[in-house]
């Protein structure tokens, strides 16, 4: 009877770091599913800002050396993403494909002026930048170009638009991480509980503290890494069941979000499994023994 309550502690007294790890993997899921959220509205953002065409329209005295002249400069700038020369045949064809072309039945002749259209980089796109932009092209090639246009209210609410939902992001993104590291922490602590007696027992027969915190830190960066790994194969199995429903989300993929997350979910699970651990065994050393009780 002696020896089966012997056997019945040991169990209760070994670390279930199973479940440890188990729990660890959940959370770190959850902070890597709202990371993919959090980059995928950011690049969609993105995006949308860079498919805003802005025009340059040509005035029908310029030259073609004038034309050139412009368009080898916007597509020098650095912020210029992409840029086309847009004849009068061109715009007409354009015009047809999108409208009505009726119109040949009343006018004979093509009303729309040549243009360079030319898309900037996303930091770009705002009414400051293009202010900037459109002073200085009508400044020094006031020959060349009529007019400069953009939609200036898309712009002006894209701006504002993406100001408000990176800010109610990033404070979501604090509170999370400060939830995550929290979970993390209780999870690895509640995992070390059942060590105590193991740690003092070392302590009380003289080893240091640096031999009884080496193995179990070791073991909690292993912990650590398996629990990181579980999560991002099921933060990479959910983002494909999620795209394999909603095809669009595959434009968004992007390398180097991807190893965001990867770096992301590596770091904080080994990382706050390192610390938590270390911690807890700092703390059963400096209690006394009849406090483990």
């Amino acid at each position: 009877m002696a020896q089966f309550g012997k056997l019945t502690t040991s169990k209760r007294n070994k670390p279930s770091y199973g479940y440890a790890i188990i729990g660890v993997a959940l959370v770190l899921f959850l902070f890597g599913i709202v990371g993919w959220l959090f980059l995928n509205l950011k690049k969609s953002g993105e995006m949308f800002r860079e498919n805003i065409q802005v025009h340059a329209w040509i005035t029908p005295a310029a030259s073609k050396k004038q034309v050139d002249s412009l368009q080898n400069y916007l597509a020098s700038l650095p912020y210029v993403k992409s840029s086309e020369y847009v004849t009068k045949e061109n715009a007409i064809q354009k015009w047809n494909a999108e409208n009505d072309s009726s119109w040949k039945k009343f006018i004979t002749n093509n009303p729309l002026p040549e243009s360079i259209d030319f898309f900037v980089k996303a930091d770009y796109m705002n009414k400051d930048s293009l202010s900037v932009l459109s002073n200085f092209l009508e400044t020094n090639f006031s020959g060349t170009i009529s007019e400069f246009q953009y939609p200036k209210e898309t712009v002006g609410y894209v701006s504002s638009y993406t100001k408000y939902i990176a800010a109610g992001i990033l404070v979501f993104a604090i509170i999370l991480s400060i939830i995550v590291i929290i979970s993390i922490d209780n999870t690895i602590r509640l995992a070390m509980y059942s060590n105590r007696f193991l740690i003092k027992t070392m302590q009380m027969v003289g080893a240091t503290r640096g031999f009884i915190a080496k193995p179990l830190n070791i073991k909690a960066v292993i912990n650590g890494l398996i629990a990181a790994f579980i999560a991002i194969i099921t933060v990479f199995g959910f983002i494909l069941l999620v795209e394999s429903f909603v095809p669009w989300l595959r434009l968004l993929r992007d390398a180097s979000n991807m190893a965001i997350i990867i770096t992301g979910i590596l770091i904080l699970g080994v990382s706050i499994s390192l610390l938590s651990t270390h911690r807890s065994v700092l703390k059963y050393l400096q209690m006394k023994l009849d406090d483990l009780y």
